[in-house]
């Protein structure tokens, strides 16, 4: 069942929230359903291109996700606020005419694999290294990396596509590398990969065929389901792969 809260309820009080990639289809969804929430305190919302700011609630700053300088000035401009939620909703699947997913090996580029690694994996896990200090340290705070199940090695049964599975395979690897260092600093942390279904935005758009049997949701519709998820995240699942459900997927 579609959850109708906006805030997930085990954060604490007056909750403040990151989105990096708050422009995006996706993260613009989670930015509409947590802005208004009486839960929230502020959403620090990044993004490459700006967006009008409809609340006082929120905070926007530019971020360049292949920019290290850029990632840790993003970090500093929530200054001594801790974070309750940060949420990196940046990724590429494909851009212009040049940067497609690989129907085969013999397609695969450096320069596009490059640029494929830099947002999907290295962006996310340099989010990390500057916003996981700054999580709240004494309740339950949440880092969630957008993955894809196509990311899980276990459930590649097609092939294609190598750069983008590659680039998702390694950023669950980062997360639960990642979750181990973070839980032995603070064990209330929750770190996590999350699968949000196929969405209907322009990142899916190209690859998703009509009259398909697959299910397919509205950017609202994911955002609502993953912060459901996140409700009901724990500690001990931290460094896990969760979808859209709350199914755990394996590596």
């Amino acid at each position: 069942m579609l959850s109708t809260e906006s805030c997930p309820r085990s954060l604490a009080k007056d909750a403040n929230v990151a989105i990096i990639g708050a422009s995006g289809g996706i993260g613009r969804a989670f930015f509409d359903r947590l802005i208004d929430d009486s839960g929230i305190s502020t959403v620090y919302a990044f993004s490459r291109s700006a967006f009008d700011v409809p609340s006082k609630k929120c905070a926007w700053h530019q971020i360049d996700i292949e920019n290290e300088g850029s990632i840790r000035r993003a970090a500093e401009s929530t200054e001594e606020v801790p974070l309750d939620l940060v949420i990196v909703a940046a990724g590429i699947l494909h851009e212009g005419e040049n940067l497609r997913p690989e129907t085969s090996f013999k397609k695969l580029s450096a320069n596009n694999m490059q640029k494929v690694f830099a947002i999907n994996t290295f962006g996310p896990a340099l989010v990390a290294k500057y916003f996981l200090p700054k999580l709240r340290a004494r309740h339950k705070a949440v880092f969630a990396a957008l993955s894809a199940r196509v990311g899980s090695i276990s459930d590649n049964r097609l092939g294609g596509w190598s750069s983008y599975r590659a680039s998702k395979a390694a950023l669950n690897m980062f997360i639960k590398t990642i979750a181990l260092e973070q839980t032995r600093r603070r064990p209330l942390s929750v770190v996590v990969s999350l699968h949000p279904g196929t969405v209907a935005t322009p990142l899916s758009a190209p690859f998703t065929r009509r009259g398909s049997d697959r299910k397919i949701f509205t950017p609202s519709q994911s955002a609502a389901y993953l912060i459901d998820v996140i409700d009901h995240l724990t500690a001990a699942d931290s460094g896990g792969f969760f979808a859209w459900d709350g199914q755990t997927i394996e590596y």
